[in-house]
């Protein structure tokens, strides 16, 4: 049987940016990842200024703003009638970044093995078992300290809370990168939210010329088998045929699509035992309608890090860490929440919404987005 001090189980964004976190405080993990690689086929993501604190603290800021694109503004848009009710300066003076999850994945990827890291591909683990993962086909590897940064489908998860399902949430989306154009004009660096009544759309360039693209409808049911898989772009086109022009010309656009129906697990009471813990989506999966699923992983992995490293007790550790984390998170979850509430209203609340964007737009921008000057000026690395 293998051992080690410090077992991560996923290699997504929450894995591998909590190993390369242990990895520069000198301690030694090992990550195991399910796949044969250690790599993200998906499209677009947005680091807010919260995120990108984690990231110059783990030496990437750099490399991740070169490989981004620093976004400007948010743009709320009528889908329906294709104008733009409000423009909102993007808070954080560069610090905004749209950017390819690949490209991520990527630059975490390489710091992690750079700083030492083991990483280890086609390793499920199936079960948690007397302070070991047991892998698919037997192996057991010990570890002092076992990290679920396995996603919503979590296995640390199961171990420490029981085997619940998540919960359909009544989203279903559908998620694109539109390839670039043969002369694109130099992009906007602005994220587009499209409301139309029980949907939205959310745009936003890429650094390469493409244009990420996430189109969500509610609907009451999720009936297809799992809970992602590919589209035909014909389904998306349908299902946002009536929008404006200019929408319609993204849509046409698209070429391959995935689709997905939005999930949630309850927020844990507890997120630790005394040598287990989980962090990212599997403590906290969240909706994506405030950009912060990756940004408040990248949170975690810093001050579980952190919180291990002081040494002492080591449930203690890991108590300061979930007692540090999981109010930002609910409130966090809150506010994704309300956002999908207001992106798909419809009627006179609709138009009222739109109105009052429009005129915060005109008289007072800033202000804006300074409601969630909580959520972005929270620098999770100032604490050491």
């Amino acid at each position: 049987m293998a051992t080690t001090d410090i077992l991560i189980v996923g290699g997504g964004i929450a894995g591998l940016a909590t190993a390369l976190a242990f990895a520069r405080r000198g301690f030694s993990p090992l990550l195991l990842e399910q796949h044969d690689t250690v790599a993200e086929i998906g499209a677009g993501i947005q680091i807010t200024p919260n995120g990108m604190a984690v990231l110059r603290a783990l030496g990437l800021g750099e490399a991740a703003a070169a490989a981004g694109l620093a976004g400007q503004a948010l743009e709320v848009c009528d889908a329906l009638s294709g104008r733009c009710a409000a423009r909102f300066p993007l808070p954080g003076g560069g610090n905004w970044l749209f950017l390819h999850r690949a490209a991520l994945i990527a630059l975490l990827y390489r710091a992690a093995c750079g700083a030492g890291v083991a990483i280890r591909t086609a390793a499920r683990v199936e079960r948690l078992e007397g302070g070991k993962a047991v892998l698919t086909g037997g192996e057991r590897i010990g570890a002092g300290l076992i990290l679920g940064a396995d996603g919503l489908h979590s296995v640390v998860r199961r171990h420490l809370v029981g085997g619940s399902d998540p919960f359909f949430t009544g989203q279903v989306a559908w998620r694109a990168l539109l390839p670039a154009l043969q002369d694109p004009a130099p992009p906007m660096p602005a994220a587009r939210i499209w409301m139309a009544p029980g949907r939205h759309v959310v745009t936003y360039p890429l650094r390469d010329g493409r244009v990420n693209l996430v189109a969500v409808r509610a609907q009451s049911a999720w009936s297809d088998d799992g809970w992602h898989h590919r589209d035909d772009p014909e389904v998306l086109r349908r299902a946002f045929a009536d929008l404006c022009p200019e929408l319609r010309a993204l849509l046409d656009r698209v070429t391959e699509v995935g689709r997905w129906g939005l999930f949630r697990h309850p927020v844990p009471l507890r997120w630790h035992d005394a040598r287990t813990a989980i962090l990212g989506d599997a403590a906290h999966p969240t909706l994506p309608f405030l950009a912060q699923g990756a940004n408040l992983a990248l949170e975690d992995a810093w001050v579980l890090a952190r919180e291990v490293a002081r040494g002492g007790r080591l449930d203690e550790a890991l108590a300061r860490y979930q007692a540090q984390r999981r109010p930002r998170v609910e409130r966090a979850i809150a506010a994704a929440n309300a956002n999908a509430r207001h992106y798909h209203l419809s009627g006179l609340p609709r138009r009222a919404a739109l109105a009052g964007l429009s005129l915060a737009g005109r008289i007072a921008p800033a202000a804006f987005m300074n409601r969630y000057r909580w959520l972005h000026d929270l620098d999770v690395t100032r604490g050491g």
